[in-house]
């Protein structure tokens, strides 16, 4: 009889807020050096900046901007016999929605402007309207996917 037991899903925690999980979890991949205060001022000001340019409540803009760039298939290096083959992988909601709040930082953080919450501001709006670089990101890993279709198999 094995001793181990499971382990516990961890669930993401609410923000204090607007009370919604995925605040918290673009708030924790803001994060830097671990300046939690820092990345809740960034976040909720570029929601509000959303708020003003857009005149639509944010957290629906945001959850259209992290939906639009969640990618379904992301292509994995398989080893097999001595060859590594690039193969097309579908991947869980969850893991998809990291790459997507993954990939909208990286390229806001790349945008050019004044401020990060500015950046940001724009970058999900940008998202939002299937724009931007994060949109293109998602756009070439599917068609990476879509072009190793070949090596499918593989995936076994």
């Amino acid at each position: 009889m094995s001793q181990q037991s499971t382990a516990k899903k961890n669930f993401a925690k609410f923000d204090p807020i607007f009370h919604n999980r995925l605040v918290n979890m673009v708030v924790n991949r803001i994060l830097k050096h671990g300046k939690k205060a820092l990345a809740y001022r960034i976040l909720y000001q570029s929601l509000k900046k959303m708020r003003q340019k857009t005149d639509k409540n944010p957290l629906l803009v945001l959850r259209q901007a992290v939906h639009k760039v969640t990618p379904k298939l992301i292509v994995k290096s398989k080893r097999v016999s001595g060859s590594t083959f690039p193969v097309p992988v579908e991947i869980k909601s969850k893991k998809g929605k990291v790459l997507a709040i993954r990939w909208l930082l990286g390229s806001s953080r790349k945008r050019y402007g004044r401020t990060m919450h500015f950046k940001l501001s724009y970058e999900l709006m940008d998202a939002a309207r299937e724009k931007g670089n994060a949109i293109r990101k998602k756009e070439e890993t599917h068609k990476m996917a879509e072009s190793n279709k070949a090596f499918a198999h593989y995936n076994r």
